[in-house]
């Protein structure tokens, strides 16, 4: 009897193992409280997944950097990251691509009875931006205001610091108003809070009205390219959990706990921000817009957010086929 017909018949004996074996193992870097984490949670509970030829392992990372230096060094096979970086690194040589996970987008909001009733407003006012100087959206707000000739950079006094930061500065009054990611953005709504402008408004503001999602998946082309079936699986199960957590509502009981938060009106503004973000279009249109905004980025950020390359790097965008 050959090699292969022993290995053979133990694979009949313990099949389950050997199917077991022939799944391509995806290692998820998820931020703590991240919002990919409902999503994973919410994959891995349908039946079908069980079945695919995927295995979902996910790695708990602390912050954004550390998905970052957790990807580049090969410790995870994907992680939720900008196109931006990845164009970056690209033009540095590597092979990192980038799949649309949400078109989510952060907000400026304002306290309800403030008297910011447009983005002209803010000249002369203290204002709170989530990240640091070269957020995506605080470049493009700047670049929005110069159509208005006015310099915000200069004409706003500025405290940069993490969300959570930014949400108790707006709430104890220290700043007028924030700039800051959707769901920290949500949080304050339900609160009573004002949104003047998100993400969506600012890009078709400046001529932008394709949907172009901020975010997705990054992972090596290379490694992409070696296991495209499982990838493909992996990012199909991926949107139909999202639909999952905005149709069901047992779903959505489900993953509750995970958004940290107790009340109800809350809970329900994190649900309907979180799934305005699904991904309906991505083609050579949202792409070309992509293209678009990096010139823009790089025009306003004086090349400091993405880099000298003057256009998006070829392959910035992983081609699905």
């Amino acid at each position: 009897m050959s090699f292969k017909s022993v290995v053979v018949g133990l694979c009949l004996l313990v099949s389950f193992h050997c199917v077991a074996e022939e799944k391509t193992v995806i290692r998820v870097g998820v931020q703590a409280a991240g919002t990919l984490e409902w999503e994973l949670t919410a994959l891995q509970d349908d039946p079908a997944v069980k079945a695919s030829d995927f295995q979902l392992k996910i790695e708990h990372l602390a912050n954004a950097e550390a998905g970052k230096i957790a990807l580049q060094s090969g410790a995870v096979d994907m992680i939720v990251s900008d196109w931006v970086w990845v164009s970056s690194l690209r033009a540095d040589g590597a092979d990192f691509t980038f799949y649309p996970y949400s078109n989510t987008s952060g907000a400026l909001v304002v306290p309800e009875n403030s008297t910011i009733h447009s983005i002209e407003d803010l000249k002369g006012k203290h204002l709170g931006i989530a990240g640091g100087e070269l957020d995506k959206n605080w470049v493009l707000l700047q670049a929005l205001v110069k159509k208005s000739n006015l310099n915000l950079d200069a004409s706003v006094k500025k405290t940069f610091g993490a969300p959570p930061l930014i949400n108790e500065q707006i709430k104890q009054n220290r700043v007028d108003a924030v700039l800051t990611y959707w769901h920290f953005a949500a949080r304050l709504e339900a609160q009573g809070y004002r949104q003047i402008i998100d993400g969506k408004g600012i890009l078709k503001g400046l001529g932008i009205s394709e949907n172009v999602p901020s975010i997705g998946y990054v992972f090596k082309q290379s490694w992409a390219e070696n296991h495209k079936q499982a990838i493909k699986s992996f990012l199909a199960a991926s949107k139909k959990a999202k639909n999952q957590l905005c149709v069901s509502d047992d779903a959505w009981q489900k993953i509750i706990p995970l958004t940290h938060v107790d009340d109800v009106p809350t809970q329900k503004i994190l649900r309907q921000r979180y799934c305005e973000g699904g991904v309906e279009q991505w083609g050579d249109k949202e792409q070309q817009a992509a293209a678009r905004i990096y010139e823009m980025l790089r025009s306003v950020s004086n090349k400091k957010l993405t880099g000298q390359s003057e256009h998006l790097q070829t392959g910035t965008f992983w081609a699905v086929k």
